[in-house]
């Protein structure tokens, strides 16, 4: 039997904290109750409730996080609690139910072309993923059936899932007015089936990498630590430069910088892979952006697989 460990994660909002599952709770769709009759739906809310700080609960794919009333602090519960959310799940009690006479949601997914002309995004109505991932091959995808799904299509090359998307690139062979249709209402009805987009081994793999990264931030012999001028590009990264990309079906992730050539070096993912606008985007705008916010201390920009 797999043991639910659950991890406790803080938040931006002080008042809330994310009790992370290593197991699907739901999938792709998120449930907020703010009180104990708006969760009759849900028996682990419901068990929630009785504690006399819970304000509102919310269930999203592998998570429960909830956000409390200000007459006691998180250091004071928050334990007892992931504790409790661990016993329930692992008695195997359902944590939603879904009441027989609801009707299949509709789901919708339409296609978008990106700077990239080998990669095109797949857009749907409702959340897919929490992260990024990226597919470089069917063995990259053991823990992803959406994603090995479609390497099954010859012309498939590359998957990229994010937030509500999927992005594909094809090989030459095939061109997009002839697989477009096809791969738009294979992914639409793969959702709507309601068919598993992760299996609970890529979220106990997903969990485990954030649990290095957080475990022992002194111990540099097994995670990479970060200085201050790496964070503030980091920074400068996430809030100019990934939106703008994602929107496009790609990820940029920073790398590494050399303070004494004052280079920046990012990965790109999803479209920006291989994409032939992808050295213009970094030298006249990422690189021109790093240089003129960090006034100096940066001047070039480099992929390193690009």
């Amino acid at each position: 039997m797999q043991s639910h460990n659950i991890i406790i994660q803080p938040t931006n909002n002080e008042n809330i904290v994310k009790f992370v599952a290593n197991s699907f709770l739901t999938q792709a769709k998120s449930y907020e109750f703010k009180n104990i009759e708006e969760a009759a739906e849900s028996p682990i809310a419901q068990q929630l409730f009785h504690l006399p700080f819970v304000k509102t609960v919310y269930i999203s794919q592998n998570f429960i996080a909830i956000e409390k009333y200000n007459i006691v602090s998180w250091d004071m519960v928050q334990e007892e609690v992931a504790a409790s959310i661990g016993e329930y799940i692992e008695s195997g009690s359902p944590v939603v139910h879904e009441t027989a006479d609801k009707k299949k949601i509709p789901v919708t997914v339409y296609g978008e072309t990106t700077p990239n002309p080998s990669v095109l995004k797949f857009v749907a109505n409702k959340p897919l993923v929490t992260g990024t991932f990226e597919f470089k091959n069917i063995d990259d995808a053991k823990h992803a059936p959406l994603a090995a799904a479609l390497f099954n299509f010859p012309f498939v090359k590359e998957v990229f899932m994010s937030s509500n998307y999927v992005s594909v690139m094809k090989y030459e062979v095939s061109e997009w007015d002839e697989i477009s249709m096809q791969l738009r209402e294979f992914i639409r009805s793969y959702i709507e089936d309601g068919k598993q987009i992760f299996t609970d081994e890529m979220l106990s793999e997903t969990l485990k990498e954030e649990q290095k990264a957080v475990a022992s931030p002194s111990d540099t012999t097994s995670e990479k630590t970060y200085s201050d001028i790496d964070n503030e590009i980091m920074d400068i990264l996430d809030e100019y430069v990934k939106p703008a990309v994602a929107s496009d079906g790609g990820h940029i992730a920073f790398d590494s910088f050399d303070a004494d050539t004052k280079t920046v070096k990012v990965i790109l993912q999803g479209a920006c892979s291989g994409c032939p606008s992808a050295t213009v985007t970094l030298k006249n705008g990422i690189q021109t952006m790093l240089k003129e916010m960090m006034q100096g201390r940066v001047e070039l920009v480099e992929a390193v697989n690009g």
